[in-house]
């Protein structure tokens, strides 16, 4: 990519430079910072000057790979991210069984799940960092690989403790790329592309809580609970080989350009450090730094109790709010997940396609792009649909005659499940937007504040439904997403372009 006289470093922060300087319009001319061979190589390669960011002129840069490579890699990683909600949830479908064989109660049994969203949260931060010096692929490979080892473990335990130790030990081993997939998405993919890609990669990890249940219930009704940890064992295995085999690098510094090495060796078989940047501990918890960051604090803060409720109540609970009260088995409790699919997949394709609409609509209205703050305006939706759903839910099931399953608790948590995504949408992109300089922080902070809180809900979701019922704590939710959602959200609507432009 060096032009002559030039070293790869400084060629690539003239190429940044002109990207900076085309979005501010300064210039037009790409010849004006790229050599005529590098032009020749993008022309040659993607069939145009006009990309962002520009490439080196190095097959082993991501952007340069072919269509079918970035999308396998990306398949991979999505469904890693997907395996670190599918794994927690797996097992919602059999708390009796469990809690029968291990001599606890269903409430206990419960912890098993949000002992790992706690675990899920916090993890991430011990990654990211060492993604960064060392790679993805390494990170992902040891994941894979440590994770099969513990599920294994967990198929193996003869006691509760033991099980709660090994679920722990896959929570934070199967981590990483719910915080390291934003950033593997933006290392392979050009910015105009990037919102089509970013989505597959969210509404998997969405997916993976209902999806665990519903099909592992048919495995529990069937051959036995202990076998659900035996498929993702398996699983863990399959993607370790397919990732060894289909998953290259995608962190390029770019400092191997002039390297004597193949393309395939950078990519697939060296392990080496690739940023020689010293690694400080402050970086591990850099992160939560952005509970200084008002914006990023509302935004994430709102999406959670949002999740509290669509989510970790609308699956968490359902074995002890429908399981006894319809006298379902466990192959009939997976079933009552497929109103969170439904409810997910609308949500991503409505929140998603309706949020760029609105966005692009309104900046041919005044000709400029839009402020972030604009997109806040469908956030609304998903909160009034959360609630409306919640309220179906919790009220139907309680109505519900003992004994007599209808379907309608169904179409509550389906509801829910569509509002839920729509503001998952809506509210990660507008934090991303507003501080766009360390996007993949922002990430890994929603997640730690959604993750935490998650984790903390089931431990007071029956006492409330002790103390005011069923039905009616469903004004409780109501009011809770109203305060912690609705109102700040709509302070961010008003303020919250003068806090980050402060910032």
């Amino acid at each position: 990519m060096a032009t002559l006289g030039q070293t790869p470093d400084e060629s690539l922060d003239k190429v940044s430079s002109y990207v900076d300087e085309k979005a501010e319009g300064t210039i037009n001319d790409p010849s004006s910072v790229l050599s005529e061979s590098h032009k020749s190589y993008l022309i040659e390669r993607h069939g145009t000057l006009d990309l962002d960011p520009i490439p080196s002129m190095d097959p082993a840069d991501p952007y340069n790979w072919p269509g079918w490579k970035k999308v396998t890699n990306l398949s991979l990683v999505a469904f890693h991210a997907c395996m670190g909600t599918f794994t927690a949830a797996a097992i919602i479908c059999a708390y009796e069984n469990i809690a029968l064989d291990l001599g606890v109660s269903i409430q206990r049994v419960s912890y098993l799940t949000s002992l790992q969203i706690a675990i899920l949260g916090g993890a991430p931060l011990f990654w990211k960092p060492l993604s960064s010096r060392f790679g993805r692929r390494p990170v992902f490979l040891l994941s894979l690989i440590l994770s099969c080892v513990c599920n294994v473990g967990c198929a193996k335990s003869p006691d509760y403790a033991s099980m709660a130790a090994c679920r722990a030990l896959v929570a934070f081993f199967i981590s990483p790329a719910m915080a390291i997939g934003s950033g593997v998405v933006t290392e392979t993919f050009f910015r105009h592309e990037r919102a089509r890609y970013m989505g597959i990669w969210t509404v998997m990890v969405t997916l993976g809580v209902p999806i665990g249940p519903f099909i592992f219930g048919f495995v529990a009704q069937r051959v036995g609970y202990r076998w659900i940890y035996w498929i993702l064992a398996i699983t863990n295995g399959i993607q370790f080989i397919l990732y060894l085999f289909f998953g290259p690098e995608t962190r390029y510094i770019g400092d191997d350009i002039q390297s004597k090495s193949s393309a395939f060796k950078r990519e697939y078989t060296s392990l080496r450090r690739i940023d020689p940047t010293p690694l400080k501990l402050s970086e591990f918890f850099h992160p939560l730094s952005l509970f200084t960051n008002i914006p990023v604090l509302l935004a994430a803060v709102a999406y959670s109790m949002v999740f509290l409720f669509s989510s970790v109540m609308g699956s968490v609970e359902v074995p002890q709010l429908l399981q006894s009260k319809f006298e379902l088995n466990a192959q009939q409790l997976g079933l009552q997940f497929l109103g969170l699919i439904i409810g997910s997949l609308l949500g991503e394709q409505l929140g998603g396609v309706m949020s760029d609409m609105w966005m692009n609509a309104r900046a041919r209205r005044i000709g400029r792009k839009p402020a972030p703050e604009f997109r806040l305006w469908l956030s609304y939706i998903g909160f009034l649909l959360t609630i409306a759903g919640m309220v179906v839910f919790l009220v139907c099931t309680e109505q519900a005659t003992e004994g007599q399953w209808t379907v309608t608790p169904i179409v509550g948590t389906g509801i829910a499940a569509f509002g839920n995504q729509v503001v998952t949408t809506v509210l990660t992109t507008y934090a991303v937007d507003t501080y766009p300089q360390d996007a993949g922080s922002v990430g890994v902070f929603i997640n730690f504040v959604r993750s935490t809180w998650g984790f903390i809900g089931p431990f007071w979701f029956t006492d409330l439904f002790d103390s005011v019922g069923i039905a009616k704590s469903s004004g409780v939710v109501a009011a809770l997403i109203m305060g912690a959602s609705f109102i700040p959200t709509a302070f961010l609507q008003w303020k919250g372009e003068k806090w980050y432009s402060r910032d």
